[in-house]
C-alpha cells in the first residue's frame, strides 16, 4: 500500500535527505521525499501509523509529518507565513539591528563580498562598490543559512543554487546571477556563456517528413521510415563563435583597405596618389569605417554606454573612450578642418585622421573576443565530455521483449538489456550474466572492471563484450553521472578566496587607467616634442586606454578553477567548491578512517570461536541479532551464516549502540555482540584465557567482536579486511609532501596498531566514538592546523563537517558525500594524492595568471604612456596596445587550459 503524507520543517536538501533516510530505517518502508512539494510517498508492506512514522521523525529533527489531504485557501496563507526553522532548529538571524527581516527592506550585495551580510538601505557594497541588491519581502531572507551550513535556495531567480540552460558571466561579475538569454554581462561587458543542461530530452524526427517530431525512436505515420535523432542545434558558445566570426570577416573587408590608404605614404611613388589625392581618400576610409564601427564592433560602444551609465567600468569603458575618440575626433577633422590648429596637419594641409587606428583597434579586439570564445568553450571541455556520456537511450526487457526507448522513460525497477559496446544508461545492479565494464569516464582508472550478478553499474560507462540484463535503481538527476555533472557545474562557477585580490584591484582599476590617460595627454601636450606636442599627447593617452586590461585579472582565477574542476572529475576527484579547491594545497594533516577509507571495506568472517564449542548456535543468535543492522561488520555475519545455511530467528528489544556494537533477546537470553566498550556496558564478564585469545587475533591486524550470553563472554567472531593496495603507497607519499597522517577508528588498540605498522604511521588513536573523532579535529584546528578528513561512514559525517577540508570515500553512503567538500569517485587515499596535486597546480596557475595580468598592466601602461621615449625613442602605437590588450586575457585562458594536461 502506498499513501501520501506532507512533511514540514523541512527547508534545504539535506533536510529532504534526512527525512527520507530516516523514515526509510523503519522496517517494511520505503520512502520518497520531496522538497518541492514537501511531500514523502510511503509504501509499505503493512499499515504503519503516522505516530510511528512521527516518533522517527522527531528523533531526526523538528520534521512533523501527517496525511495529506486538500487545503483550504486559508490554510495556504497560513502556511505561507509561517517562518520555519531550517532543519527543524533555530532560526539563523542575518542582522543583528534587524528586528524583522522578513518584512523590512533590506539590501545585500550580489557578489555576497562579506558573506551573507544585509544592509537597511540602498547604495554601494564598502568592499567591490556594486549597487546593493534589494531583498524580496516577500519571500525569506535570501541570505539565511541552512543548518547544513549551506545557504538555502533563494526564491529570487537571480541567485539559484544551479540554472542549467542559464546564462552567466564567466567573470562571476554578479556572483550566482544568471540571465534567461544570451547577452553581455552588465558589469563587464563580457558574452555570457550558457550554463550545461543535462539529460535534455533527445527528439527524433522523420528524414522525410521534417513536420514529423516527437520525443523518442519510433517510425515516421506518413512513410514508415525509422525516425533518427535530431542533429541538435548550435550551442550558445558555437552561436557566440560564428557571429563572431562573421562580424570578425566583415571588419576585415572593411579594415585592410583603410590601413592600406593610410599607410601608402610608405609605398615607393604612392600609386594611390596618382588616382586621387589625400583628401579625397580620407572620405574612402570614413566610409569603409562605417560598417566597422556601426556593426561589426559596434556592441564594444553599446558595452561602454552601458557601463558608463551603471558606473560599472569595465575594459569596453576603456575601449570606447579610447576607439571613439579616435574615430569622432577623425570625422570632426574631415568635416571642419580649419578648426584645428596647424599641429594636428599634414603638409599637405589635410588633418591626421586615425581612421586606421579606430577600425585596427576595433578589429584586433574583436580577434580578441573571438579567441576568448573558442578558449571558453575549451575550458568547459570537461563537463561536455561529461555530458556525452550519457546515453540518450536504453533496451527495455518487458513481456519477455525487448524495447528501444528513451532513457528519460526509464522508471526505478525497469528491466533494462545492455547489449556489448552499450553505454550502461541509468545506475542500478546486475540481475542476469555478467561482464566486463570500463568505468576510466568516471573513475579515471584505465582497468576494466569486472562484473557479476548484484554488481552495481553506473550510468555512462562501458560494457565490454557481453551482455546482461541490470535493474534501474538511480534514475535522472539521481544517477552518480548527474551528480558529478552537477557538482562540477557548481564548483566551476564558485569563487576561490584568493579571487577577492584581483576584486577590489578591478574595482579601482578603469578609473585610474582613466586619470593617467588624462595625465598622459597633458604632460606630452605640454612638455612634447614641437610642433607634435598635441599629436604625441592624443596618440599615447589613447593607447594607454587601449592597453589596460581588466579582463585579465577578472579571468584569472575562475577560468583556472574551471578547468582545474574538470580535470578532476575526470581523474574521479569531485571538488564542491573553489574554496575547496584552494584549501586543500594549505592540508598540513589528513585525518583518516579505517574500515572502508584505508581498507577495501569489504570485511569477511573468518571463523566464530565459541569456548563451549558450541560454535552454531553462537553464529545462529549474533546473525539473528545482526540481521537488524546495516553496518558492514553486521553484514560480513549474516552473510557468513546464509554461507552456511543457518536460519535466522526472531529477535526482540533490538538495539544498536553507535561506535560499540549491538545487544538484544534472542531465544530468551540477552546477546551482545560487540568492542570490549559494550561488554564493560552491559557488564559482562570474560575469562583471561579467552582475553588472550582476543587479544592474539588483534595483533595479527583482525576485527574481533566479542559475544556475551547473558552477561557472560562466551566466544568471539574474527573479521578481516583487507588494506587496500593503493593505501601503502598514498600514505608514503602524503608524508613525503609534509602531510601528517593520523588513523582515528573505532576499533581496539591492537588491531589499529598493527595497520598502522604495515602503512607505517606515527600516529593513531584506537577505539574512537564519532564525538571523539570530531573533537580530536577540534583539537588540531585550535593548534593552528588545516585538517582533511577522510571518511566513508555515517558516523563519519560530524567530523567530514568539522574538518576543514571534508573528503568521502565515493563507495561511502550518501550522508558523508553530502558532508564532504571532496568526494573521490573511487575511493581510495591514492584519491587524495590526486586532490593534493590538482590543487597545487590549479594554485600555481592561479598565481601565474595573476602575476601574468599584474604585470602585463603594470609594464604596458606605463610604456603606453610613452615613459621610455626619453630614453630609447620607443613609442606604442594604438593598434600595437590593442593587439596586446587582445592577447593579455587570451594568454590568462590559454595558461589556464594547460591544465589539461596535468597528470594525476
Amino acid at each position: 500500500m502506498t499513501h501520501a503524507y506532507t512533511v514540514t520543517g523541512m527547508s534545504c536538501d539535506g533536510c529532504r535527505t534526512k527525512v527520507e533516510k530516516t523514515l526509510n530505517t523503519i522496517d517494511g518502508v520505503e520512502a520518497v521525499v520531496s522538497l518541492d512539494p514537501a511531500t514523502a510517498t510511503i509504501t509499505m508492506e503493512k499499515h504503519i501509523s503516522t505516530e510511528k512514522l512521527q516518533e522517527a521523525l522527531s528523533v531526526a529533527g523538528k520534521y512533523t509529518i501527517e496525511m495529506s489531504h486538500p487545503k483550504k485557501p486559508s490554510d495556504e496563507l497560513k502556511i505561507e507565513a509561517e517562518v520555519k526553522a531550517c532543519c527543524g532548529n533555530h532560526h539563523h538571524q542575518t542582522n543583528d539591528n534587524m528586528e524583522n527581516p522578513e518584512t523590512a527592506s533590506t539590501y545585500y550585495c550580489p557578489m555576497h563580498c562579506e558573506g551573507d551580510k544585509v544592509y537597511d538601505k540602498a547604495g554601494r557594497c564598502p568592499e567591490c562598490g556594486m549597487h546593493l541588491e534589494k531583498v524580496s519581502e516577500s519571500k525569506e531572507n535570501t541570505a539565511e543559512k541552512s543548518c547544513c551550513g549551506t545557504k538555502k535556495e533563494s526564491d529570487n531567480k537571480d541567485i539559484p543554487a544551479a540554472a542549467p540552460g542559464k546564462y552567466y558571466c564567466p567573470m562571476h561579475c554578479e556572483g550566482d546571477k544568471v540571465y534567461d538569454k544570451a547577452g553581455d554581462c552588465p558589469v563587464c561587458g563580457m558574452d555570457l556563456v550558457q550554463q550545461p543542461i543535462l539529460n535534455q530530452r533527445q527528439q527524433y524526427t522523420c528524414p522525410m517528413h521534417p513536420e514529423i517530431i516527437q520525443d523518442g525512436p519510433g517510425s515516421c505515420p506518413i512513410c514508415g521510415m525509422d525516425l533518427v535523432p535530431m542533429e541538435p542545434t548550435d550551442s550558445e558558445e558555437n552561436k557566440t563563435y560564428n557571429d563572431l566570426m562573421r562580424k570578425m570577416k566583415i571588419a576585415l573587408i572593411f579594415t585592410v583597405p583603410i590601413f592600406i590608404i593610410a599607410m601608402s605614404d610608405m609605398i615607393p611613388n604612392n600609386p594611390l596618389m596618382q588616382i586621387m589625392d589625400m583628401k579625397n581618400w580620407n572620405w574612402v576610409q570614413l566610409a569603409l569605417s562605417i560598417p566597422v564601427v556601426f556593426y561589426a564592433a559596434w556592441m564594444f560602444f553599446i558595452r561602454a554606454w552601458k557601463s558608463l551609465v551603471t558606473w560599472n567600468l569595465n575594459m569596453f569603458t576603456l575601449i570606447g573612450i579610447g576607439s571613439g575618440v579616435a574615430f569622432i575626433f577623425s570625422v570632426f577633422a574631415i568635416f571642419f578642418p580649419d578648426v584645428f590648429p596647424a599641429e594636428f596637419k599634414t603638409e599637405t594641409g589635410a588633418v591626421h585622421l586615425y581612421f586606421e587606428a579606430t577600425t585596427v583597434i576595433l578589429t584586433l579586439v574583436l580577434l580578441g573576443q573571438l579567441l576568448e570564445a573558442r578558449a571558453h568553450s575549451q575550458t568547459s571541455g570537461a563537463i561536455k565530455e561529461l555530458l556525452k556520456l550519457a546515453p540518450t537511450e536504453a533496451t527495455l526487457v518487458a513481456d519477455g521483449e525487448d524495447k528501444v526507448i528513451s532513457i528519460h522513460d526509464i522508471k526505478k525497477g525497469d528491466l533494462l538489456r545492455v547489449k556489448p559496446g552499450d553505454k550502461i544508461p541509468v545506475d542500478g545492479k546486475i540481475t542476469d550474466g555478467e561482464s566486463t565494464i570500463d568505468e576510466s569516464m568516471i573513475s579515471g582508472e584505465p582497468i576494466p572492471v569486472d562484473k557479476k550478478v548484484d554488481d552495481v553499474v553506473v550510468a555512462g560507462t562501458i560494457n565490454g563484450n557481453k551482455s546482461f540484463v541490470m535493474v534501474a535503481e538511480k534514475i535522472g538527476s539521481e544517477t552518480l553521472l548527474s551528480q558529478i555533472v552537477e557538482m562540477v557545474n557548481n564548483a566551476s562557477r564558485s569563487r576561490a578566496p584568493i579571487q577577492k585580490l584581483a576584486d577590489r584591484i578591478s574595482k579601482y582599476f578603469v578609473p585610474i587607467v582613466v586619470v593617467v590617460s588624462i595625465i598622459t595627454f597633458f604632460i606630452w601636450a605640454n612638455f612634447g616634442p614641437e610642433p607634435n606636442a598635441l599629436i604625441y599627447g592624443f596618440i599615447n593617452a589613447v593607447a594607454v586606454l587601449i592597453i589596460a586590461c581588466p579582463c585579465a585579472l577578472g579571468l584569472a582565477t575562475p577560468m583556472s578553477v574551471m578547468v582545474g574542476v574538470g580535470k578532476g572529475a575526470q581523474s574521479g576527484v569531485l571538488i564542491k567548491n573553489a574554496e575547496a579547491l584552494e584549501n586543500m594545497n594549505k592540508v598540513n594533516v589528513l585525518i583518516t578512517d579505517k574500515t572502508g577509507t584505508i581498507t577495501e571495506g569489504k570485511p569477511s568472517v573468518e571463523k566464530v570461536f565459541s569456548s563451549n564449542d558450541q560454535e552454531d548456535d553462537l553464529l545462529r543468535n549474533i546473525a539473528s541479532l545482526n540481521q537488524y543492522s546495516e553496518h558492514p561488520l553486521a553484514q560480513a555475519v549474516v552473510n557468513f551464516a546464509k554461507a552456511k545455511e543457518v536460519s535466522l530467528i526472531e529477535v526482540k528489544d533490538f538495539e544498536s549502540i553507535s561506535g560499540k556494537g549491538v545487544i538484544g533477546t534472542v531465544s530468551n537470553k540477552k546477546i551482545a555482540l560487540g568492542n570490549k566498550k559494550l561488554m564493560e556496558q552491559v557488564n559482562a564478564s570474560v575469562s583471561e584465557d579467552l582475553e588472550n585469545k582476543i587479544i592474539a587475533e588483534q595483533k595479527l591486524g583482525k576485527t574481533v567482536s566479542y559475544i556475551s550470553v547473558d552477561k557472560v563472554v562466551l566466544g568471539y567472531v574474527t573479521i578481516t579486511d583487507a588494506i587496500k593496495a593503493t593505501s601503502v603507497a598514498a600514505v608514503k607519499e602524503l608524508m613525503r609532501q609534509g602531510v601528517e597522517v593520523i588513523m582515528l577508528t573505532g576499533d581496539n588498540e591492537n588491531t589499529a596498531k598493527s595497520v598502522a605498522d604495515e602503512l607505517q604511521l606515527t600516529s593513531f588513536i584506537a577505539g574512537c566514538l564519532p564525538e571523539d573523532k570530531l573533537n580530536e579535529i577540534k583539537r588540531l584546528q585550535a593548534e593552528g592546523k588545516i585538517v582533511a578528513m577522510a571518511g566513508d561512514g555515517i558516523n563519519d559525517a560530524p567530523a567530514l563537517a568539522q574538518a576543514d577540508i571534508g573528503i568521502a570515500m565515493g563507495t561511502g553512503t550518501d550522508v558523508a558525500i553530502e558532508s564532504a567538500k571532496i568526494t573521490l569517485v573511487k575511493g581510495d587515499l591514492q584519491g587524495i594524492v590526486k586532490a593534493k596535486k590538482l590543487s597545487h597546480a590549479v594554485m600555481k596557475n592561479i598565481n601565474q595568471n595573476l602575476f601574468f595580468a599584474f604585470f602585463y598592466n603594470a609594464l604596458g601602461i606605463p610604456i603606453a604612456a610613452g615613459v621610455l621615449y626619453p630614453f630609447f625613442g620607443i613609442l606604442l602605437s594604438p593598434m600595437i596596445a590593442a593587439l596586446a590588450m587582445s592577447f593579455s586575457s587570451v594568454s590568462v585562458i590559454a595558461n589556464a587550459l594547460r591544465l589539461r594536461g596535468l597528470k594525476l
